[in-house]
């Protein structure tokens, strides 16, 4: 086997590896939260505290975790929901059913703390209760 034809076959497998590579990467680690059990269910409040006085504590304990949270709704823009103005909830989809200063319950996964603001945030949030 000649030296060119041994370059392109290694080239074409080494595509066609990077080109799995991505798929896994942008699409296979994609989780549906709205299946998922919730694994803790809290307010808006007692959340931010948590992260506040414990925040490395909190991360290991809710990140990447589906949670519920409950609380007033203080502002909307289209898919996103801030709760109690600590919590903030990126929606999947609209919903325009919500409606400022509502009680409601939120489900999502809790991806970070941003402890110079001082929010909790999800995504894949769904409003579980109206």
């Amino acid at each position: 086997m000649s030296k060119f034809k041994k370059l392109s076959i290694g080239l074409f497998i080494l595509f066609f590896i990077g080109i799995l590579g991505y798929n896994y990467v942008m699409h296979g680690g994609a989780r549906d939260v709205s299946s998922e059990e919730t694994v803790f269910t809290t307010t808006a409040k007692n959340i931010t505290n948590e992260f506040i006085n414990t925040t490395e504590i909190s991360n290991k304990k809710y990140l990447e975790k589906a949670v519920a949270i409950s609380g007033k709704i203080t502002n909307i823009s289209e898919l996103e929901v801030i709760l109690d103005n600590t919590v903030i909830c990126n929606l999947k989809e609209s919903n325009a059913t919500i409606k400022q200063n509502k009680e409601v319950t939120i489900k999502g996964r809790i991806v970070g703390f941003d402890d110079l603001m001082g929010e909790v945030k999800l995504d894949q949030c769904q409003i579980i209760n109206k």
